[in-house]
């Protein structure tokens, strides 16, 4: 006679059980972490880790004199809205830089009659604009004091 593998009417199975997870209080600064904020290594979830800690900021490497130049030309164009016709001089001093930047003050036709200026341009270590002078104005065809 073939057994019933079948059970018998008006049983079934429980499904299995699913706990709701725990609300965790949020840490309030001053008192040791209770026992359900503890991990189950036991460290405090509030306390760093060793493995957990962020990786220390490296410090950033000093600029080269070519990205301090073009800093400068760039920051003395927002400043002054004049455009840069290069940097004709560059200087490491001890609290940072000193740029000479060449600027066209005026265009004028034909370009060898503009009128140019030299800007003297100091920047911290780090190649931050700190000041600016002009220290002279000339036109582009006219030989120069040098």
């Amino acid at each position: 006679m073939a057994t019933s593998t079948s059970e018998p009417s008006g049983t079934r199975k429980a499904a299995p059980r699913k706990e709701a997870p725990r609300k965790v209080p949020p840490k309030k600064a001053g008192r040791p972490p209770s026992s359900e904020e503890r991990r189950t290594d036991g460290s405090s979830s509030g306390a760093p880790s060793r493995e957990a800690s962020a990786p220390r900021a490296q410090a950033r490497p000093r600029p080269r004199a070519a990205e301090v130049a073009a800093a400068a030309a760039r920051e003395l164009l927002e400043l002054t809205g004049k455009q840069a016709e290069g940097v004709t001089g560059i200087e490491r001093t001890e609290d940072g830089w000193t740029i000479q930047v060449e600027v066209v003050e005026t265009r004028r036709i034909p370009d060898t009659t503009d009128i140019l200026a030299l800007y003297e341009v100091q920047a911290d270590e780090r190649g931050g604009l700190e000041g600016y002078r002009r220290v002279r104005r000339y036109v582009r065809g006219t030989p120069g004091e040098d």
